[in-house]
């Protein structure tokens, strides 16, 4: 199935879900997550999330797209990277996207969009995020019919 790169504004997107790279409270952040919230209407969307917190990093859950052209949104908590300990980072950034794709799938979307979750605030190189990103999309696309979109903000 498709699987494509665009740099854009995920909160545009007519996706059915779109993912959210969310902290383990499911509580409002900055960059992304804050602008998924903006858009999609903060009180509507935090009290959603306030029913299905916390989660660990690694999971996923879902919850109505409310104000945002998507259908839904799918919260995972991505790992704040750790140098020390990168295989343990990189498995926690795997189950967060397989996590997603597998909740989406459970949820009959039919496309999902993802941003480069942990590359921001939470530090994780985004050369290695994005091989991370590629690496589980391709493989679950081996056997899921499902339209995949990796969002690029800002600049490389």
């Amino acid at each position: 199935m498709p699987f494509t790169t665009i740099r854009g504004d995920i909160t545009k997107l007519e996706s059915d879900a779109i993912v959210n790279a969310a902290n383990t409270g499911l509580q409002m952040g900055g960059g992304v997550c804050g602008a998924i919230f903006i858009a999609a209407g903060v009180a509507k969307l935090q009290a959603a999330c306030d029913k299905l917190s916390p989660i660990k990093t690694g999971e996923a859950v879902i919850t109505p797209g409310f104000d945002l052209p998507a259908k839904y949104v799918i919260h995972t908590a991505g790992p704040v990277y750790d140098h020390r300990n990168r295989e343990q980072s990189e498995q926690y950034l795997r189950d967060a996207y397989s996590n997603s794709l597998k909740l989406a799938v459970e949820n009959d979307c039919r496309s999902i969009a993802f941003p480069l979750i942990s590359s921001g605030i939470y530090g994780y190189p985004k050369d290695e995020a994005l091989q991370v990103a590629t690496s589980v999309i391709q493989d679950f696309l081996a056997g899921h019919d499902i339209d995949v979109t990796l969002v690029l903000f800002g600049k490389p």
